[in-house]
């Protein structure tokens, strides 16, 4: 039956009876793949690889030749993992869907990244609205084998760190919530608007580093060619009170100069963060739920 039904995205059982155990970290069953499954790998990475060539940035590039994807078959996360280690220390490390705020900010510190084992199904391959395999190992993960980039995810996870920290030390149950939720909104823009919708200056002009934008085969050229695009350097102050919407192409875009530069970002945003700076910035999107709120309540106990 399992094998049957596959790891197609809300149609896989296998992962909906580990969301039911409980399991967050799991291993990749690969053995479940199904054939509709390897074909839906084909068919997305055959035709992103152009615009791959065209408008991702030259460490993406590399990143993916560093570590083999192979465009005819989903990969193991072992293989990448072997290969991905010795880089940057970092693993993507598999889970059962969706993982509460903190713990994939405190994965991030400890250079671990939460990798979804589905797929998308045949019928929705130009937009998912959750993450699926091809959006975390062929947008993401090639990334993560340039250590700069690496080091600014580390970065983040630490700013978590410190959000729970800054929770811990308020004594007032409301003014704690109001807080926090005003930073986890500032982190989550910030996040957004550079980890997975970055644009990155380059000396043949603009490039995406962000994965949002890596893994989709429309909105990847949209960012960088479209008129109606607005592309402005970041600004952090501006970023952290900019909402966005994911149900449609981005209108605004910020663009970087370098990994470096956008490590130096991260640090500015975390020592906003505890000068206080982040503690009333604009209300709107993104909402902050209840599961993500008290998993920063929660994380430094």
């Amino acid at each position: 039956m399992l094998e049957q039904a596959g790891l197609t995205t809300r149609q896989s059982p296998f992962v909906e009876h580990e969301r039911h155990e409980g399991h967050v970290f799991i291993e990749q069953p690969y053995e479940l793949y199904s054939e509709a499954n390897q074909e839906a790998w084909r068919k997305l990475f055959s035709r992103m690889r152009p615009r791959w060539d065209r408008y991702a940035n030259a460490r993406f590039l590399e990143g993916i030749d560093l570590l083999h994807l192979d465009p005819a078959r989903i990969p193991r996360l072992t293989d990448i993992n072997r290969r991905l280690g010795p880089l940057t220390g970092f693993e993507a490390k598999a889970v059962s869907g969706y993982i509460p705020a903190f713990l994939f900010f405190d994965c991030l510190r400890n250079r671990r990244f939460p990798t979804t084992v589905t797929i998308r199904p045949a019928g929705a391959l130009a937009y998912l609205p959750e993450p699926d395999i091809f959006h975390d190992v062929a947008g993401h993960v090639p990334m993560h084998t340039d250590k700069a980039f690496a080091a600014t995810l580390v970065r983040f996870g630490e700013c978590a760190r410190t959000a729970a920290e800054i929770a811990a030390g308020i004594h007032d149950p409301d003014e704690r919530v109001h807080r926090l939720s005003s930073i986890m909104r500032a982190m989550a823009r910030f996040f957004w608007f550079t980890i997975e919708f970055g644009l990155m200056k380059s000396p043949d002009g603009l490039r995406v580093y962000g994965s949002g934008l890596l893994s989709s085969f429309g909105e990847i050229e949209h960012a960088i060619a479209a008129p109606d695009v607005q592309r402005y350097p970041l600004q952090p102050e501006w970023v952290i009170n900019q909402g966005f919407a994911i149900d449609r192409y981005q209108p605004l875009l910020f663009v970087v100069d370098s990994f470096d530069h956008l490590f130096t970002l991260v640090d500015t945003l975390e020592k906003w963060m505890r000068s206080g700076k982040l503690n009333h910035v604009a209300p709107g999107e993104p909402e902050v739920n209840e599961k993500d709120l008290n998993s920063f309540l929660s994380g430094m106990r």
